[in-house]
């Protein structure tokens, strides 16, 4: 097969649920994380900025699953 002939994958075919990728719900889907400076439990969405809301620290740990 040459690049010429090569065409991209169209995404909104039947073969991928017809449009729907399911990451229409991305943002509003919160992830739970730790602070590594005062502990408090922050949720954080798609995009938000990596900083604690009660102290301003960097560094955040995810939470571990019950499992």
């Amino acid at each position: 097969m040459s690049r010429e002939t090569y065409q991209v994958p169209n995404l909104t075919g039947a073969s991928y649920g017809g449009g729907t990728t399911g990451f229409q719900d991305a943002a509003t889907f919160t992830i739970q994380y730790i602070c590594g400076e005062c502990a408090s439990k922050v949720s954080l969405k798609r995009g938000d900025p990596i900083r604690c809301k009660e102290c301003g620290h960097r560094v955040l740990y995810k939470e571990r699953t019950k499992r």
